[in-house]
């Protein structure tokens, strides 16, 4: 594999949580992060997770709020509701709560548009562009992935609900109009994306599939004839041991296509849930076989707005895009509170 770099644009982010308006009165974003991204026409188009929380009730001190989107299976209609509980005796993770045995997300995920033509510069949607509406999004949308296959672009997304996270497509060609196609991976499986052209006639997607007492996280392919029904699941590398990617790993935007194969960028995450950005090489007529990794990051958090924030420590990429002049410009979430913007060359 080629030896690449990843340098940052620059010492700030492009987008911070700050840039980003609610989508609901009574509710404030948490974060605005791990961005999909795509060339559209003459702009570069970024695909934020935004996070929202309601905002603290006075009549209610010492309550944790639950945010769920309900729905109604008679009329197709969904409502956004607020549940309350009792804030648990002693530390707890700010981002799951578990009562009874249930977990519970204390934000809500959705999916939002931001604008730009020279790619740092942004102008964010005021609107969501793709918010829960299906029972399996109940919890919120995450981390999505743009691909474009002849004139369609493919979303792959984190439907998240009390079942867990599984894998959620839609479709569009203008970002304007939306096709949802539904859950095509159940939970729990994330960090899924496409190849941007068939393989021997196939559509092909990695995803990580998640488990339990045996294995670790791993990255995965598996193929389809139409984009919604998928088989012949494959492993092709896990995480590697080293103290970078002991944790887990998982795929980040669409894999592009090289003199040397297909390039992948992937994120690692250490047992102290640092994340850091990494590249593997898979073979263009076969990616199921894994030609090359890398053996240290190209990127790992660094300046203060990486390592600080709704979750510490984190550079996580779900979009690229190339430049003209050669490379790619990769945008990542940092630390759940901001995109930041690198060149990989």
């Amino acid at each position: 594999m080629k030896n690449y770099t990843m340098r940052r644009h620059g010492d700030k982010p492009v987008l911070v949580t700050a840039d980003v308006t609610p989508s609901e009165p009574g509710f404030a974003v948490l974060g605005a992060f791990n961005p999909a991204a795509c060339r559209f026409n003459d702009e570069i188009l970024l695909l934020l997770r935004v996070a929202e929380a309601p905002l603290p009730d006075p009549a209610q001190p010492n309550t944790i709020a639950v945010p769920i989107v309900q729905f109604d299976p008679k009329t197709g209609e969904t409502e956004l509701m607020v549940k309350r509980f009792s804030e648990p005796d002693g530390p707890y993770d700010p981002r799951v709560l578990t009562i009874d045995g249930q977990a519970y997300l204390t934000s809500l995920s959705h999916l939002r548009l931001a604008r730009s033509y020279d790619g740092v510069q942004f102008i964010i949607d005021p609107h969501p562009f793709l918010f829960p509406a299906r029972p399996d999004e109940s919890f919120g949308i995450e981390d999505a992935r743009i691909t474009k296959i002849d004139d369609t672009y493919w979303i792959t997304y984190t439907a998240v609900s009390e079942n867990g996270p599984g894998v959620g497509l839609a479709k569009t060609t203008d970002f304007v109009h939306v096709e949802r196609v539904g859950l095509v991976l159940p939970p729990p499986n994330k960090d899924a994306c496409l190849f941007p052209q068939r393989i021997n006639g196939k559509l092909m997607m990695l995803h990580r599939p998640m488990v339990s007492d045996i294995g670790k996280p791993s990255v995965w392919i598996c193929e389809s004839n139409d984009g919604v029904h998928w088989g012949n699941h494959r492993f092709i590398f896990g995480a590697s041991g080293e103290a970078w990617e002991f944790l887990k790993i998982g795929a980040g935007p669409e894999p592009v296509l090289t003199d040397d194969g297909w390039l992948l960028l992937y994120h690692g995450a250490s047992q102290n849930h640092e994340y850091a950005l990494a590249l593997a090489l898979l073979d263009r007529n076969d990616p199921s076989q894994l030609l090359d990794r890398s053996a240290a990051p190209l990127l790992t958090p660094e300046l203060i707005w990486e390592r600080e924030g709704f979750f510490p420590n984190v550079v996580f990429s779900n979009g690229w895009v190339p430049r003209p002049e050669g490379g790619w410009l990769v945008y990542y979430g940092a630390a759940d509170s901001g995109v930041g913007l690198a060149i990989l060359e």
